[in-house]
């Protein structure tokens, strides 16, 4: 199916039904469909699988999913590597299957976002094979060429997160193309227009078949420097966030092969195409390792580009109150008008049960931390299997697939680890993910937490999960409101949320040991159904080891 089909006209679109402003505060539930579910037995997840599993999804409390690329591939970085913008791999099944999902999705109330890839594309897409025909095709200039240096070697230092050169020698054309991330995957050259315009009718061409937004991949990677300038050495204040700090990426500062200031014009651009579909919603994703604060300021200015966007900074080893606080205070006081989502969790990195849970009992501390998450003032985004407190999973060089892992292991063991099987049924083959081979493995740590195996248990972490997010659909301070902290002893986070006339206090221990607190803000009143204890002796609060409290405060 051609990338280049007639597309409708930028026109406005009617307004979608209920409220517009839905994802402010929505909790977005993230699908890795490789892992999610197979339904025909050949060891890889798929849409109608994803299908069979939507009522499972509505039932956690969420208000979206997620959609991790399901388009045309050859999976060299499994989908992040496109083909055809606008069709599915077969190994997901067909346009059909999807537009049967989105249906199903709508009927249980359910907001459908999918992955929008467009930094770069595979070398196997029809426009890069055009473009590296010759250097007078009409799309020789819709990707990043440059000319060697005079000795043969690339034009400037620029790295690949991916290990090596950014830049890769093409013989046909006689130049090096750019390559943020695999060799395979191209950049496009978002200095020129038709590109933009280009990418911008593959967004129109989902939102027609009904999805609601997108999660936009390495967002501030679209534009480069012109005069392909040499980035500077990492200055030693400077943190690495994003990347292992074994990778030789991270010893360069990245001021000139991403977060360049012509972004923000092709973002107002993609703004503009959304509000012609109301109800539309836009998160970016910031691979920043400069200004993050800034940078995702400038991309959410209100109204005006992105709805939100999120960064790295809870996606860290460091999960101590003092940094949480640091971090979200600076962030809120840096944003200005632009809203932000938080992930403790992705298909990137290691899961925060393991991150940030290890040597804890997860069963208390895999709820409190998505309970800690969607307290915040954001939207916040969940990752399949945070829900029953997986942890990641080791898997063995010889089972690995992602070539990250295998460039840079073994002190890097790449993506694989979050990205196995979610396990549906704890005493079925394979964990009721497939009836054939997984594509990776399933461990049998995993079975013993499975779906089954914790459903109508109130104590799981399913269940817990389950109930706090019910929970949380009827508190409208914390899907709305503002927040500031609260001073609480150490071990403990406070935060107070409030939205027109209602204020709740969030309490978190995050120690073993049960905690007091007196906080001086006005009367509380305890509140019940949250699936989290805590009691109350006047004004004094008695919190549990990894638990939570939440209060009314009185005005």
């Amino acid at each position: 199916m051609s990338d280049m089909l007639p597309h409708p006209s930028d026109t406005a679109y009617p307004a979608a039904s209920g409220d517009t402003d839905w994802w402010r505060g929505a909790v977005i539930y993230q699908i890795y469909p490789r892992s999610f579910q197979d339904s025909n037995g050949d060891g890889i997840g798929d849409l109608p699988g994803i299908t069979r599993r939507l009522d499972y999804i509505a039932g956690l409390g969420v208000d979206a999913i997620w959609l991790s690329p399901f388009f045309t591939s050859p999976m060299a970085d499994f989908g992040y590597d496109v083909s055809d913008y606008r069709d599915v791999d077969p190994m997901f099944g067909t346009l059909d299957d999807f537009k049967a999902m989105v249906a199903k999705a709508k009927s249980l109330g359910l907001k459908v976002l999918i992955d929008l890839v467009i930094s770069h594309t595979s070398d196997q897409h029809a426009w890069f094979k055009e473009s590296r025909s010759s250097r007078s095709n009409p799309k020789a200039d819709w990707y990043v060429w440059a000319e060697s240096k005079p000795e043969g070697s690339p034009p400037n230092n620029w790295l690949s997160i991916f290990g090596g050169s950014a830049w890769e020698w093409d013989g046909v054309r006689g130049q090096y193309y750019l390559h943020n991330f695999l060799t395979s995957q191209p950049d496009l050259n978002f200095h020129n227009e038709e590109v933009q315009t280009a990418v911008l009718d593959v967004a129109r061409f989902w939102l027609d078949l009904g999805v609601e937004g997108f999660r936009l991949d390495t967002v501030n990677f679209y534009f480069h420097d012109q005069e392909l300038r040499d980035n500077p050495p990492r200055p030693p204040n400077v943190p690495i966030t994003g990347v292992d700090p074994s990778n030789p990426y991270s010893f360069q500062h990245h001021l000139f092969d991403k977060t360049r200031p012509e972004n923000l014009a092709f973002l107002e651009r993609l703004r503009r195409l959304a509000d012609a579909y109301p109800g539309t919603t836009l998160v970016g994703e910031i691979g920043a390792d400069r200004d993050v604060i800034g940078t995702t300021a400038a991309y959410t200015v209100k109204d005006k580009r992105l709805h939100m966007a999120y960064s790295f900074d809870l996606l860290t080893e460091d999960n101590s109150p003092a940094y949480l606080r640091q971090t979200i205070e600076a962030m809120e006081a840096g944003l200005g008008d632009g809203w932000p989502s938080w992930a403790l969790s992705n298909h990137d990195v290691t899961r925060v049960a393991s991150r940030w849970g290890s040597g804890r009992d997860l069963n208390r501390f895999a709820p409190l931390a998505t309970a800690l998450v969607t307290c915040l003032r954001g939207t916040p985004c969940i990752y399949q299997g945070e829900e029953l407190g997986l942890e990641e999973a080791d898997v063995p060089f010889e089972l690995l697939q992602d070539p990250y892992g295998i460039r840079f292991w073994p002190k890097f063991k790449g993506r694989d680890g979050c990205r196995t099987p979610i396990p549906w049924e704890a005493e079925a083959a394979n964990a009721g993910f497939t009836q054939g081979t997984p594509w990776l493995p399933v461990p049998q740590a995993h079975h013993m937490v499975g779906v089954s195996a914790q459903s109508g248990d109130g104590t799981s972490v399913l269940e817990r999960t389950r109930s706090f997010l019910t929970w949380r659909k009827q508190q409208r301070p914390l899907q709305k409101g503002s927040i500031r902290f609260v001073d609480a002893p150490e071990g403990m986070f406070a935060l107070l949320r409030h939205f027109e006339d209602r204020a709740i206090l969030c309490v978190f221990n995050m120690t073993s040991d049960s905690t007091s607190f007196t906080p001086d803000i006005g009367a509380l009143t305890l509140l019940s159904g949250s699936g989290f204890g805590g009691t109350l002796d006047g004004a004094t609060l008695e919190i549990h080891g990894l638990d939570a409290a939440f209060a009314d405060v009185e005005a």
